[in-house]
């Protein structure tokens, strides 16, 4: 409903996908050695196939709040994301 909140969400979205190649701290370049964030990457793909079909919904009290908490979803697995790795990492040199 708001639609400055919408346009700096939708630029967010996107500058947050250029700007994670160069976030990527990680001692393993591939996801087989981090089990948590291969969970992680699956709850990502469910996130965004459900935000693409909360897109195509009208614009009506269910799905207004669905699509926030959706939305809410999808960035908290950027925050997610790393704290795990660096986690996992601590676990395994200890």
């Amino acid at each position: 409903p708001n639609k400055l909140g919408g346009v700096i969400a939708l630029v967010m979205s996107i500058a947050i996908l250029f700007f994670m190649p160069f976030l990527h701290m990680n001692q393993s370049q591939g996801l087989q050695f981090y089990p948590l964030n291969q969970i992680l990457f699956w709850y990502m793909v469910i996130t965004i196939i459900l935000l693409t079909w909360i897109g195509a919904r009208p614009v009506e009290t269910p799905y207004i709040l669905t699509g926030q908490i959706l939305t809410i979803l999808y960035f908290s697995y950027f925050i997610l994301n790393p704290i795990t790795s660096k986690l996992w990492d601590n676990l395994l040199n200890n």
